[in-house]
C-alpha cells in the first residue's frame, strides 16, 4: 500500500478499496495487464452483436474461397464425406411392440416408404434425400447455417413423392434477413423469439434476385414448420457463423503466398542471361563493340560453344532459389493449423497420408470425435425433425398402417447413423469387432453399423443368401457352418 493509497483514502474509502481490489486481481492474472508483448485483447460484444457486423462478410469470404481455392474445396468435400457421406444419413426405424419386441414388419414399411420418398423429397425435383443433406450441411459449414421449411398436405405445383405429400424446401441463409430486428415484436435478425428467446416463427424472402439481395414481399413460417442447423461457438446466438470463420485470414494469406511462389517460379523456370561488359575504356569509337551497336541476340543450342565475346566481355546467368525448398514445410504446418480450426484433421486437408498404421489410427480416432459432434448437430437439427414429420404425415395419408399391437408412444424411435470411420486394416478390425461379440461388449447391429450399413437389411440379404444356396446345394467357405461341418468330418476320421 503505497502513500497514495493512504491519501485517497482519507478522502475516500470506497475509492482506495476499489484501487487496491484491481491491483490484487491483476497481481493474481498477469494476463489482464497489457504489456509491450501482450495486448490483451477483449470482446465485450455478445454473440449477436458479432454476427449482426460481421456475420454477412464471413459468409461472403467462405463463399469466395470455396469457389477459388483448392483447399477450402477440399476441406468442405471432405467434411461433407464424414457427416453425411454418399448414403446420406441413414434411419433405422424402431418402434416396439407392447410385448417389447422390435416390430420388425412396420419396420419394414417404413423403411421402404422412406427410400421411395427419398428419391424426390425436395420442393424443386432436383435432388435425391442424399445430395440435398450434402448441400445443406455444406452451406450449414460454410455459411454457418442453413434452412428448411417442411411443406406438408395439398400445395400447387407439388406431386406427393411415393404418396406422402410432405416436401423440403431448402434455403441458403440469404433467404432469412439478418439486418431485420423489431424489439417491439421480439424478431431479431429475421426471427422471432419467445419471452424465453424461443424461436416462434421466421421471416423469409420469398425470392431473391441473382445477386442474391432481397426482392419481393416476405412470408412468415412457424418455427414448428421450419429446420434450421446453424453453427455456434456461444449461447444465445441466434444466427450462425462460418466454421472457418477463425481460419479466413490464415487461409486467404496462404493462397496468397502460394500465388506468389508460383509467380516466382515460373519467372526462375524463365533462363536468363547477361554479358558483362569490360572497362569502358577498352571500347573505341570505330571498333565496332560500343553500346551503339545495339543488342546482339545468342543462338543457344545444346552443347555449343560461343566464342563471339568482344575483349572483357563475359557471360551469366541470372540464379534463383525457386522453387523454394521450404515451401511443403512451411505449407504443411500451416494446414496444421486449418485443421486445428476446422475439425478437420491434416492428412484429409493435405491429402498426405505419410505415417504408420498406429499413427494414422489415432488421426482418424481423433478426428472423428469431432466428425461425430458435427454429424449429431446436423441430425439434431435436420435429420430427425424432417423423418419424423414425415412419418407421420405418411401416416395421415394411409401410406403406413400401424398395428394394434404396436406402442404409439415408440412410434418415432429410430437408430440415426452416417458415415463412420473408415477401417485402415479391415482384418485388424474385423477380428478386434470378434472379439468384442464374443465378450459381449457389442452386438452384431453395432458391428454393421460400424460399416456404414443397415444391420435389418444386412440381415436380411444374408439370410437370403443362405437359405438360396441351401435350395441350390451350393456351399461356399463364406458360411461358419460349414467350418463346423468340416471339423466334424476331421474328428470322425481320426
Amino acid at each position: 500500500m503505497s502513500l497514495l493509497d493512504e491519501a485517497i483514502g482519507l478522502v475516500s474509502p470506497g475509492w482506495k478499496a476499489a484501487r487496491l481490489k484491481s491491483r490484487a486481481m491483476i497481481r493474481a492474472y498477469e494476463a489482464v495487464t497489457p504489456t509491450r508483448t501482450h495486448r490483451a485483447k477483449r470482446e465485450n460484444r455478445n454473440a449477436n452483436q458479432l454476427t449482426q457486423s460481421g456475420g454477412r462478410s464471413l459468409r461472403e469470404q467462405a463463399r469466395w474461397l470455396d469457389c477459388n481455392h483448392d483447399l477450402v474445396i477440399g476441406l468442405l468435400d471432405k467434411l461433407e464425406e464424414r457427416i453425411v457421406g454418399a448414403r446420406g444419413i441413414i434411419v433405422d426405424p424402431q418402434p416396439i411392440l407392447k410385448t417389447g419386441l422390435v416390430a420388425d414388419e412396420l419396420a419394414k414399411d417404413i423403411r421402404a416408404a422412406w427410400a421411395e420418398w427419398s428419391v424426390a423429397p425436395d420442393v424443386t425435383g432436383q435432388f435425391t434425400r442424399p445430395v440435398l443433406e450434402r448441400l445443406m450441411a455444406r452451406t450449414w459449414l460454410r455459411d454457418g447455417e442453413v434452412f428448411g421449411q417442411m411443406v406438408s398436405g395439398a400445395a400447387a405445383g407439388l406431386n406427393p413423392t411415393g404418396n406422402v405429400p410432405f416436401w423440403i424446401e431448402a434455403l441458403e441463409p440469404d433467404f432469412i434477413p439478418l439486418e431485420l430486428n423489431d424489439e417491439g415484436k421480439g424478431i431479431c435478425q429475421g426471427v422471432a423469439l419467445n419471452e424465453w428467446g424461443r424461436p416462434t416463427k421466421y421471416v423469409v424472402y420469398k425470392t431473391l434476385t441473382r445477386l442474391g439481395s432481397a426482392q419481393g414481399n416476405t412470408k412468415e413460417i412457424a418455427a414448428d414448420s421450419m429446420v434450421h442447423l446453424k453453427f455456434m461457438r456461444r449461447l444465445h446466438q441466434i444466427r450462425g457463423n462460418s466454421l472457418l470463420a477463425g481460419v479466413l485470414m490464415r487461409l486467404s494469406a496462404l493462397k496468397e503466398y502460394e500465388d506468389a511462389e508460383l509467380t516466382a517460379a515460373r519467372i526462375a523456370a524463365a533462363l536468363g542471361m547477361f554479358v558483362k561488359k569490360g572497362d569502358p575504356q577498352t571500347y573505341g569509337d570505330n571498333e565496332g563493340s560500343g553500346p551503339s551497336d545495339g543488342p546482339r541476340e545468342l543462338d543457344i543450342q545444346p552443347g555449343m560453344l560461343f566464342d563471339g565475346l568482344q575483349p572483357g566481355e563475359d557471360i551469366g546467368m541470372i540464379k534463383s532459389d525457386r522453387p523454394n525448398p521450404n515451401l511443403e514445410t512451411f505449407r504443411n504446418g500451416q494446414l496444421r493449423a486449418v485443421a486445428a480450426g476446422s475439425r478437420g484433421s491434416f492428412s484429409s486437408i493435405a491429402r498426405n497420408y505419410n505415417g504408420t498404421y498406429s499413427s494414422q489410427r489415432q488421426e482418424l480416432v481423433e478426428s472423428f470425435e469431432g466428425y461425430s459432434i458435427l454429424q449429431d448437430a446436423f441430425i439434431a437439427a435436420v435429420s430427425r425433425p424432417i423423418y419424423r414429420n414425415w412419418l407421420q404425415m405418411a401416416i395421415t395419408s394411409g401410406v403406413i398402417n400401424v398395428p394394434l399391437d404396436v406402442d404409439r408412444e415408440t412410434l418415432f424411435n429410430a437408430v440415426y447413423s452416417g458415415p463412420v470411420m473408415p477401417w485402415i486394416d479391415p482384418l485388424k478390425e474385423a477380428n478386434s469387432w470378434r472379439v468384442l461379440l464374443r465378450g459381449g461388449a457389442a452386438t452384431e447391429g453395432d458391428w454393421v453399423r460400424a460399416r456404414g450399413a443397415n444391420p435389418g437389411d444386412v440381415k436380411r440379404r444374408r439370410k437370403a443368401e443362405i437359405d438360396e444356396n441351401a435350395t441350390l446345394g451350393l456351399k461356399f467357405d463364406t458360411d461358419p457352418a460349414n467350418d463346423k461341418g468340416e471339423g466334424s468330418e476331421q474328428k470322425t476320421k481320426k
